[in-house]
């Protein structure tokens, strides 16, 4: 089976996204590349019945490789990621808190320092209809050179070097969502943290941890004492 491997992680991924409940039923896809080939979710097909097997292959073109199924309807969404960036993996989700934050900002407000964690400045995409050049172009906007962005009424959108750091950043991102959400909705002042103030937040993550890159290590979360880590669950 062509990338076998890169289509096993693929179902992984959609099956801890039920359980993360950063998706719900057949929504949101996943995708993989490995070299000029490109590992992705099939369209409508519920996650409990995905198989390895299922995964679409297809070229960076998007023409089926090895693809027993329609591919997700956001095909051009992953190859104009993977076209305008180094990106090796993107996982876009339905969760909650992104899509409700994605109907009232235009940029998630800087209430915590773990948006440094994605790229920093995290834009809103205008809403275009799901599966159009339109939606791929709008992203593409958004994302910039960071790793994520939200889709307007819609959902959110992570990349990453592998698709373990992209899911992880799906999950940074909700949480960060959620909290801008109780935020906006307190009604009260917000004390956000100033560009020079996520400057830092950026740099001290740089080397962070036990492992390389941008910082904590996959799954888990470290205390501020960088001595007793913890379990994520986004």
């Amino acid at each position: 089976m062509l990338l076998a491997d890169a289509r096993r992680e693929v179902v992984e991924t959609c099956r801890r996204a039920v359980e993360d409940r950063l998706v719900i039923g057949t929504a949101g896809n996943v995708s993989v590349r490995a070299g000029d080939l490109v590992a992705v979710t099939p369209s409508g097909l519920d996650y409990g019945e995905l198989t390895p097997e299922l995964v679409g292959v297809h070229n960076l073109d998007g023409t089926a490789v090895e693809a027993p199924l329609k591919p997700t309807s956001e095909l051009p969404m992953h190859l104009a990621v993977y076209a305008a960036t180094d990106a090796k993996a993107v996982v876009h989700t339905h969760s909650v808190a992104a899509a409700a934050l994605s109907v009232v900002v235009d940029e998630v407000p800087p209430v915590h320092y773990y948006l440094a964690l994605l790229g920093g400045r995290v834009l809103v995409a205008p809403y275009e209809p799901f599966g159009s050049a339109e939606l791929a172009t709008a992203l593409i906007d958004a994302l910039g050179d960071r790793h994520a962005c939200l889709l307007g009424n819609h959902g959110a959108v992570t990349t990453g070097d592998d698709l373990a750091q992209a899911y992880q950043r799906a999950g940074f991102l909700e949480w960060v969502c959620e909290v801008a959400l109780k935020v906006v909705g307190s009604g009260r002042p917000p004390k956000l943290l100033t560009e020079r103030q996520m400057a830092e937040a950026t740099n001290n993550f740089v080397g962070y941890g036990q492992s390389a890159g941008d910082g904590l290590q996959v799954g888990v979360v470290v205390d501020g004492d960088g001595q007793s880590p913890t379990p994520l669950r986004p």
